[in-house]
């Protein structure tokens, strides 16, 4: 496999899969116009496909039972490399037929690339960490269908006929659980901060509250958007430039309660299981937004079936439980479920918002600004 950083030179190949190695820690970046929270500090995770302690072997159709790969295949990857690294590693060892090149960069770059390169294009898969990046790409003609029987494996509200989900996040409210119960959390995400009575945290250059925050104006308006941003101002929240951060000063005790992805929540219990952080969420509101990483074939790859089954790969059993025990994200496929004491995907009360809309961020930043959220 071939890795082509930002310029898109070559850089070695990196063997992360030998025994029980770690992932390492990647660095973090917020920007206003991608979604680049997928790094932080990673446990060891043992080799891919192995299971968990305490979790048996993953569910699902296994890498074994789908089509083999082989031919020239090019990705242009918006999830980050020492994140998804080891798992596009582990399917490329699987064909010895299969020559890959991956190239990352952010999504928002990847889709700027794209359109850019035209018909000659060599991208054959765009993997985005958000479903705004993917629905960009499609709205300019620039996808084909995802195969059916690809499609078929995730449920049709992480997927459209041009891209397809492979792992999810959920907004939630991680609180300090030696302080707080979880019925002191409101469940209404507009509630806040006038009805809890801590200090706040959160992260407002980061792509997903930005997300989170458009989630917010298309569901309750620009108005009242507005009013809940100055409150939360006027609240003196703190702000971080990560979520991670907001999590590990929660479980510090810094700060009390936070807004945040569910999944660094998770991260920081799996380095320090005693740590006093909780999870709370919200019902039906911005505040319990389900977004998803995924992909589509481009509609400039040289071979559409090999595209399709490379992206049926990233529902294979083994790529499936990798997301859920190396980062701690949502499955999308039935069989595997997440890690951690969370509800399924079915029991949150997640609100009926069109993914695509949150990459449109221009509008929430100029309105975080009108609150005066340093941005």
């Amino acid at each position: 496999m071939t890795n082509h950083d930002l310029t898109e030179t070559d850089v070695n190949r990196r063997r992360f899969l030998a025994g029980a190695g770690a992932v390492g820690a990647a660095a973090l970046a917020g920007c206003t116009g991608d979604e680049t929270d997928d790094g932080d500090a990673q446990s060891s995770i043992g080799q891919i496909g192995s299971g968990r302690e305490g979790r048996g072997l993953p569910g699902g159709t296994p890498i074994s039972e789908m089509p083999d790969l082989s031919g020239e295949l090019t990705v242009y990857s918006g999830r980050n490399e020492f994140l998804v690294g080891p798992l596009v590693e582990y399917i490329d060892e699987q064909y010895p037929d299969l020559d890959l090149t991956v190239r990352y960069a952010s999504s928002t770059d990847h889709v700027n690339a794209i359109l850019n390169e035209g018909e000659g294009s060599p991208a054959d898969v765009f993997y985005s960490v958000n479903a705004g990046s993917l629905g960009a790409l499609a709205s300019e003609g620039r996808t084909q269908a995802v195969p059916d029987d690809v499609a078929e494996l995730v449920r049709e509200e992480f997927r459209t006929d041009q891209w397809i989900g492979t792992s999810g996040r959920a907004r939630t409210v991680p609180y300090d659980s030696g302080e707080y119960d979880a019925e002191d959390v409101p469940s209404d995400i507009m509630a806040f901060p006038e009805e809890f009575d801590g200090d706040l945290a959160w992260a407002p250059s980061y792509g997903s509250c930005q997300a989170f925050v458009t989630a917010m104006r298309i569901l309750e308006g620009d108005e009242a958007t507005l009013e809940w941003l100055e409150a939360v101002v006027a609240s003196g929240a703190t702000a971080y430039n990560n979520e991670f951060r907001v999590c590990e000063e929660i479980a510090d005790g810094s700060v009390d309660a936070g807004f945040t992805n569910h999944y660094y929540i998770q991260r920081v219990l799996d380095g320090s299981p005693d740590a006093t952080i909780d999870t709370g969420f919200t019902e039906g509101d911005a505040g319990a937004v389900f977004n998803v990483a995924g992909a589509a074939v481009v509609d400039t790859a040289a071979d559409a079936t090999l595209a399709g089954n490379f992206v049926r790969h990233l529902l294979s059993a083994e790529a499936q439980d990798y997301f859920a025990r190396s980062t701690f994200e949502y499955p999308l496929i039935p069989d595997v479920e997440p890690i951690g004491d969370l509800p399924t995907i079915d029991e949150l009360d997640v609100p009926d918002v069109d993914l695509t809309e949150l990459s449109d961020l221009e509008a929430t930043v100029d309105l975080m600004r009108e609150a005066g959220v340093d941005v």
